[in-house]
């Protein structure tokens, strides 16, 4: 029961996360299973890309469906990410004591305020005006610095997609969000494989509480997510950036 409780809560922020703002569920998912049922770090975080796979997947489809995803130039991206996401693993490897987890939860955080305090009210025409070739050579460039960041550091990924789509690229929020989530089942997808494939199958029950959890969680978030104003989905992808943020600090503390 208690197994079952903290898989559902854990479930709750990470759905809420990917749905409202492209979040990686390994952001909130990792610390809650590692703090109160004692998992090994490494068996926590292919938990958490596992149920990040469905959840981003069904996001995407909800933001695809509204015609708030930009697939070519996610294509584009999601290459650079995931190769670049290869690298800067390879270069943490030779580098000792570089993790630096801590990272994409303050950066949860100070987003989430960001988006409260100064919301992005970008337009989809005013997105539409920049050429074709300036925004796939955008989409490389980001692809790379997310990719490398993301492999050397270990965390981050959504977060800094979502900052990037919207304050380096000019996306509008929801679209923003659209193309996170489709970015993130692929390299989400992969990193499970990956995790799975060199730490064997991790426990089953946490596994299929966590994935059905964040997947119905996601669900419920992309829906109210497309049918929300710009000024509404600020505020609300604010609100949950911000406690998904402060509470993981805390977790972080009970440790």
């Amino acid at each position: 029961m208690y197994k079952l409780l903290i898989c559902f809560i854990a479930g709750i922020g990470a759905g809420l996360g990917t749905g409202f703002a492209g979040m990686s569920a390994a952001a909130v998912i990792s610390p809650m299973l590692i703090t109160f049922l004692g998992l090994p770090a490494y068996e926590a975080v292919g938990i958490a890309l596992a149920s990040d796979v469905l959840a981003s997947a069904v996001s995407a489809y909800t933001y695809g469906k509204n015609r708030n995803l930009d697939i070519k130039n996610g294509i584009v991206m999601m290459i650079s990410v995931l190769v670049f996401t290869l690298f800067g693993s390879w270069i943490a490897s030779l580098v000792p004591n570089t993790t630096m987890g801590s990272f994409s939860v303050f950066m949860t955080l100070l987003l989430g305020i960001k988006f409260i305090v100064k919301p992005v009210m970008t337009t989809k025409e005013s997105m539409n005006q920049v050429s074709r070739k300036k925004r796939i050579i955008q989409s490389v460039v980001c692809g790379i610095v997310v990719g490398f960041i993301c492999g050397f550091i270990g965390a981050g990924g959504g977060m800094m997609m979502l900052l990037i789509l919207t304050s380096v690229l000019g996306y509008e929020l929801k679209t923003a969000v659209g193309t996170s989530v489709f970015i993130m089942t692929f390299t989400a997808f992969t990193g499970a494989v990956s995790h799975f494939t060199i730490g064997g199958m991790p426990d089953l029950w946490c596994l299929i509480l966590c994935i059905a959890s964040t997947l119905l969680w996601a669900r419920v978030a992309a829906r109210f997510a497309n049918k929300a104003s710009a000024v509404t989905l600020n505020r609300a992808t604010g609100v949950v950036l911000a406690v998904l943020g402060a509470a993981i600090l805390a977790v972080n503390y009970v440790k």
